[in-house]
């Protein structure tokens, strides 16, 4: 039996600052620290990692208040 896709939201809770690490965590099954260590080790590195966290930001819906918990 096929399991539908996760959706990319932000969570409500286990945010920091806008809850795109936290919601690229449970998309991709990993822990919310986990993304959030990868996110700065990333920003080491030459690259657009603020401007593609704030696109995220401003793209991603918030988590339903109503949606089941994963």
């Amino acid at each position: 039996m096929a399991s539908s896709p996760r959706r990319l939201t932000r969570p409500r809770d286990n945010r920091w600052i806008a809850g795109v690490c936290s919601g690229l965590g449970r998309r991709f099954g990993l822990g919310a620290g986990m993304t959030r260590l990868l996110f700065v080790l990333s920003c080491l590195l030459p690259g657009p990692q603020f401007i593609i966290y704030i696109a995220l930001w401003i793209l991603v819906p918030n988590e339903d208040r109503h949606s089941a918990a994963y």
